[in-house]
């Protein structure tokens, strides 16, 4: 997981969407240990006169990952250093036009489907009733 919004120039080809989601989603597999199949992106293509970077010209990207937390100084850093690199590689994207926050929550923060927090589940719920009693 985390839970990744990413915002992107406005016009950009499937290709280059695919990259930059491509791009970060393998710096959190390589630096945070998330699974490979654990994949939530919200890619948003904004007008340049909306999506500024303190002046900062040319192509850019801001994104905001949600996660639960637990990851290291050393793991941010690093997934910070491997995504700047990989956008810059592919599709292009300089450095220094790169802007990451992360946002860390708890295991309750999150439910994935069925109205079910499933990190923490719910013994009492109505789903788990129902899957544990079998069809």
């Amino acid at each position: 997981m985390p839970l990744v919004n990413i915002s992107i120039l406005s016009g950009k080809s499937p290709e280059y969407i695919k990259a930059v989601g491509d791009g970060i989603n393998s710096a959190v597999i390589e630096t945070m240990g998330f699974p490979q199949d654990d994949r939530y992106q919200i890619i948003h293509q904004i007008d340049s006169d909306s999506l500024q970077i303190q002046g900062r010209d040319g192509d850019r990207v801001m994104m905001h990952l949600v996660m639960r937390a637990g990851r290291s100084n050393e793991s941010k850093q690093a997934f910070y250093k491997k995504v700047v690199e990989n956008l810059a590689a592919n599709p292009g994207i300089p450095p220094e036009n790169v802007v990451i926050t992360i946002t860390e929550n708890h295991d309750i923060d999150w439910s994935f489907r069925d109205g079910v927090a499933q990190f923490i589940g719910y013994p009492d719920s109505e789903i788990t009733k129902q899957k544990q009693a079998g069809p």
